[in-house]
């Protein structure tokens, strides 16, 4: 259970948070196509582990990445580019019923030999690798810009690059512009205009070392307890003020509900603070660009009886869990009233909380981390703690010296 407790709180915490999963795990991919590659602050997630130990297993006829689908992702277009190996890419029944087609088409479009082994459009994958000649592909850009990256990251090492034009309202660009930037540090040539990038092929760089921003897809849950707490402050290391991830929009986004920012650029951290203005009536976001941190918005939300409305949500539904239907089942357990669509979420305001309700984290790492917040309101118990190593191993440790009392059972 989880329960607030003054007693275990730092007057003022410095928190370390591991590097960025996203960057992380984008790194690894060049890391292992251009071994001058050097990263710092690499992520400690389950994720990013899981994906090392695929990329230094050369010899393995199967990979199991488990729940981690930016790791299928990736390797579903690594694997494609290793010529002459052959690789089963498996991973989690939830992971067997995540698409990936719009990926394995616009690989076999470009000459990939890539089979599936159970249903048509999901894991698991057979993939022979192969030389890919072709220099141009169209993908469809509005299901998930993972695709997209994986794409990019192969791309500088094709024999003559590759040009990507994206079909449709592009979800996540800010990932994608993160892809693109960590592209050009390891000094790729990247054109891009709105619907389409250049790549061209890469065979030579100079050594470079790459130092990882700490993850701001984390950092939102510390914004959630500052919001809900009466006056805490809490430090948090290694981020950057013009920051590569696009969930840095919690910053401003996190302004309307109580907490300010204040960049200490010359120690790379960043402070966080419960200011005087009083806390929005109703928040209104739009979060396509940033959909990971919406559990962490809409349960902020709840825990201060305000309604919400957030939008450019469909990619939720084929995350770790349907992340809609969940945030649903579980705020209402709490005493929220909440209605969802294909893309969005409407939480009305909750004249209490329920106390001592269990939350089930649904397999789903940011369904634990979200919810914990609101044990500074009233008691509440997570279901599988440790599915927060996915991305934070150290969250419960964290959390805790912000005035959250917790009692893991291990």
């Amino acid at each position: 259970m989880l329960s607030r407790d003054h007693a275990y709180a730092d007057n003022h915490p410095v928190i370390e948070v591991s590097g960025s999963k996203s960057e992380s795990n984008r790194l690894l991919i060049l890391q292992a196509l251009y071994p001058n590659v050097g990263i710092s602050n690499l992520s400690d997630s389950d994720d990013t582990r899981l994906l090392q130990q695929a990329l230094a297993n050369s010899n393995s006829r199967e990979i199991d990445v488990h729940h981690a689908g930016t790791a299928m992702r990736f390797l579903t277009s690594y694997l494609a580019i290793q010529d002459g190996r052959t690789v089963v890419l498996t991973g989690s029944d939830r992971m067997k019923q995540r698409p990936i087609s719009i990926l394995v088409d616009a690989l076999r479009n470009l000459g990939a030999k890539i089979e599936y082994i159970g249903e048509t459009g999901f894991p698991p994958l057979k993939i022979q690798g192969t030389v890919l000649q072709t220099t141009e592909v169209k993908i469809e850009s509005g299901t998930s810009s993972q695709y997209i990256s994986s794409l990019l990251l192969i791309a500088p090492s094709l024999p003559n690059g590759l040009k990507i034009k994206m079909k449709g309202n592009v979800t996540s660009r800010p990932y994608i512009d993160m892809t693109c930037h960590l592209l050009r540090g390891i000094g790729c040539q990247v054109d891009m205009s709105e619907n389409s990038i250049q790549i061209y092929p890469l065979e030579k760089h100079d050594p470079v070392n790459v130092v990882v921003e700490s993850d701001w897809s984390s950092a939102s849950y510390f914004y959630s307890v500052v919001s809900l707490s009466e006056n805490l402050s809490v430090t948090l290391r290694s981020y950057k003020h013009n920051s590569l991830q696009g969930d840095a929009a919690v910053s401003n986004i996190y302004k309307s509900l109580g907490v300010d920012t204040r960049f200490d650029e010359m120690n790379n951290r960043i402070v966080l603070a419960k200011n005087e203005k009083p806390v929005t009536k109703k928040l209104t976001l739009d979060l396509a660009r940033t959909p990971d941190i919406a559990q962490t918005i809409a349960v902020s939300c709840f825990g201060h009886g305000i309604a919400c409305e957030l939008t450019g949500l469909h990619t939720l539904k084929i995350k770790e869990t349907d992340r809609l239907a969940a945030l649903k089942n579980e705020l209402e357990k709490l005493g929220g009233k909440v209605e969802i669509t294909k893309d969005s979420l409407l939480l009305s305001p909750a004249e209490r909380m329920n106390g001592g309700i269990v939350i089930n984290t649904y397999d789903d790492h940011r369904m634990a981390m979200a919810f914990a917040p609101l044990a500074l309101k009233h008691s509440i118990g997570i279901e599988d703690p440790e599915v927060v190593s996915k991305s934070f191993p150290s969250f419960w440790e964290a959390i805790a010296r912000t005035g959250i009392r917790t009692e893991i059972q291990r």
